[in-house]
């Protein structure tokens, strides 16, 4: 397996990219030559300083793009993070039948995710559909769930008001609620509060 660690907007140390290149070849185990991972660096200065080193990590198996991040206090940390996750990532992947992808394809998915473009040229579809079963939750409890899966975005039932909501991370690193009313209720949003306690 190939990793690539790139800084976005920073040099990366050349201990830090060590560290990332140890800490990835773990999965060599999981994944074969053909597997990249690329791993970007960034920092948020205006996070707390124990998640503002950030870590994305694109995985490519088989031409099929997995995608992963964590924050940190270091990126090293950072790192711990979440290599673990996409090492669980890859194996739900590889433990679930797929079709390969043909080595052209991959090249050309790997080759725009290395340069930071894509042609565009095709139409985005719904290529899959996630069923799961969701309890009441509060919404700083949801932030949690969220970080911790290392989503961006995140759907719960809010204990509140048993309203199946949308939390999502916004650019600025604040977070936001989606509440889908039915029929038109209209219900003011809350500018500046972020997700709220609940309790």
């Amino acid at each position: 397996m190939r990793t690539i660690v790139r800084g976005k907007n920073l040099e990366v140390p050349e201990r830090v990219r060590q560290y990332a290149e140890r800490k990835f070849a773990r999965l060599e185990r999981v994944l074969d030559d053909r597997s990249d991972a690329i791993v970007e660096l960034s920092n948020e200065a205006h996070r707390s300083a124990d998640d503002a080193h950030i870590v994305d990590v694109t995985l490519v198996i088989d031409g099929r793009t997995l995608r992963s991040r964590a924050a940190g206090a270091s990126y090293q940390a950072a790192l711990d993070v979440v290599v673990d996750k996409v090492e669980r990532q890859a194996i739900d992947y590889k433990e679930k039948p797929r079709i390969r992808a043909r080595p052209q394809q991959e090249k050309e998915i790997l080759r725009s995710i290395a340069d930071g473009t894509s042609d565009g040229s095709r139409e985005p579809q719904i290529v899959k559909t996630k069923r799961f079963a969701i309890e009441p939750m509060f919404e700083e409890d949801a932030v949690t769930a969220m970080e911790e899966l290392g989503h961006d975005f995140y759907v719960f039932v809010n204990a509140e008001n048993e309203r199946v909501c949308v939390l999502y991370r916004r650019r600025d690193g604040d977070y936001g609620l989606i509440e889908p009313a039915v029929g038109g209720d209209y219900t003011p949003s809350r500018k500046g509060s972020g997700a709220r306690s609940s309790r």
